[in-house]
């Protein structure tokens, strides 16, 4: 009799050796860039890396498989360095963003439980600042060539670390964006990451052995490690810059012949709206793909004018992290204007639904819901909440996104909000990103926060703050713009301006933080 085995739960010796696997592949060949050091690594000299820091990890700190190690960094070579040497030993690695203030790294450093912490000299300061819990042995600052990390780690003689791991092992532990309290951390295995590797090659128009692309997300969120990895197993280039800016990325693309990018809507902007960018050379630019949150046509556009497609994509940390994009069926630029407001359609391998709230029924095309998700790519809950990951997880491997969307006919599907950000007023269902959406669009307003006030009428009615792109118009220009294209009662009752918008440590507009500024009588020094 055949034995069955279940092969995710099999340790096998190639999973997690994505340095060795595609050294014996391609060893020669250009596989990232660290623009700021001015370094390139062939695919042999990151699987040395990966071998030094491997070993160092082990034979130095003792580090075994399931261990964490956390890092507090900008995007450059030595994440990369513990990412692959992670997936050799089967430690588990756990970004951290240096967006976020000490109270919340504590918190999360409490949760975590890494056993060592590497970090970048930029943010000596504010690591130093940190409550280590007592398993924290090691913390290991790294920069130029005189920093411990160079002098330590990396002159380690390598050996051969790699071990069997399973698909079902652990690999990443995320922290996502939150409003309300400390972010909470997403268990990411290696299974999730292989399988939207598959995802993310099979729906590239050109595939990515040719990929050049400058990666702009951040490593401490999935976004940046959902662009390294499909790209390195297809052995394509990967471009980093510390952090985003706008000059710099555009001298970039020149330099270095950028055929991608993965964006922000904010990025959009403020790439187009700088003085070189009707001067940069953009001709390698073969695509755009903005994720993260819905895009605005107006963030578009002028990268459109120059012939250069933008679409959007959507995923989660907990189902994806990517789950819908605008794949081979739609690369022409007619195609793409005609949905740009459409996150595309669903990946390969991924299931999804859109279900009225609480019965979890399907609703009928057209019509708004709750997005479920499942595929071989769901995370396996969140770190230390059982309860959380319960209401997440639903029956029949479900994801719950929390996010409302529907469908057009073709089976394009639309972001409307989140569903924990409606409100109702007079019995009607407000999305504030719809809101949102349509202020952007207006030629003068920048940015927008919506939410809901208490209004003794009618329950609750949406507010707006907004930031002006040059001179505020006036609100009541704004409110007869707002009502030509929206119903009466999700046009905002009370409009004000301000120089910026409040922002979650993960970057993220922060509504709660707008209300209670706003919506209080408080006055920020920031208010028009």
């Amino acid at each position: 009799m055949v034995k069955r085995h279940n092969y995710d739960a099999l340790p096998m010796d190639w999973v997690g050796d994505w340095a060795g696997r595609r050294r014996a592949l391609t060893p020669q060949r250009r596989a990232v860039v660290d623009t700021d050091s001015g370094q390139s690594y062939t695919f042999a000299a990151l699987d040395d890396r990966a071998n030094r820091v491997g070993t160092y990890l082990r034979d130095v700190l003792g580090l075994v498989k399931g261990d964490r190690i956390a890092f507090v960094g900008g995007n450059r070579i030595e994440p990369i360095d513990l990412y692959l040497a992670a997936g050799k030993l089967g430690v588990v690695l756990a970004p951290l963003s240096f967006r976020l203030r000490q109270p919340e790294l504590n918190e999360l450093l409490q949760c975590i439980q890494p056993k060592a912490l590497f970090y970048e000299d930029a943010f000596a300061d504010l690591c130093d600042s940190l409550i280590r819990p007592a398993c924290l042995a090691s913390a290991i600052r790294y920069a130029d060539e005189h920093s411990p990390y160079q002098r330590e780690v990396l002159s380690t003689p390598p050996r051969r670390v790699n071990d069997a791991l399973a698909l079902d092992d652990p690999y990443l532990l995320i922290h996502t964006g939150g409003t309300t309290a400390t972010p909470k951390v997403c268990i990411i295995s290696h299974r999730q990451m292989v399988w939207n590797s598959f995802e993310l090659i099979l729906a590239a128009p050109e595939g990515l052995a040719g990929r050049r692309e400058l990666l702009l997300f951040p490593l401490f969120h999935i976004g940046g490690w959902n662009t390294l990895t499909p790209i390195f197993h297809a052995g394509g280039c990967v471009v980093l810059i510390r952090r985003f800016e706008p000059a710099r990325a555009l001298t970039l693309i020149e330099e270095q012949r950028i055929n991608h990018l993965g964006v922000v809507e904010a990025m959009l902007k403020l790439m187009a709206e700088h003085p070189r960018f009707a001067a940069a050379d953009l001709s390698t630019l073969r695509g755009i793909t903005s994720a993260g949150a819905p895009c605005s046509e107006a963030a578009m556009r002028p990268f459109w004018e120059r012939g250069i497609p933008v679409s959007q994509a959507y995923g989660l940390t907990e189902a994806g992290p990517s789950n819908f994009m605008h794949g081979q069926s739609t690369t022409s630029m007619a195609a793409v204007r005609a949905r740009h407001a459409s996150v595309g359609s669903v990946f390969f391998h991924c299931d999804y639904r859109i279900v009225a709230p609480y019965s979890y029924q399907p609703v009928c095309r057209g019509e708004v819901g709750i997005l479920l998700l499942r595929s071989p790519h769901n995370f396996d809950g969140y770190l230390g909440q059982p309860e959380r990951t319960e209401q997440t997880l639903l029956e029949g491997g479900w994801i719950d996104s929390g996010d409302l969307a529907r469908e057009d006919d073709a089976g394009y599907v639309y972001i409307v909000g989140r569903a924990d950000n409606q409100f109702s007023s007079g019995g009607e269902n407000v999305s504030p990103e719809e809101i949102e959406r349509v202020l952007t669009e207006h030629p003068d307003i920048a940015e927008a926060a919506v939410f809901g006030v208490v209004d003794a009428r009618w329950g609750q009615v949406p507010m707006a703050v907004v930031v002006p792109s040059g001179a505020p118009p006036a609100v009541d220009v704004l409110r007869a713009y707002l009502g030509e294209r929206l119903a009466g009662y999700k046009v905002p009752k009370q409009i004000v301006f301000g120089e910026r918008l409040p922002l979650t440590g993960a970057g993220k507009v922060d509504r709660n933080e707008a209300r209670r500024l706003y919506a209080t009588g408080d006055e920020p020094a920031w208010r028009r």
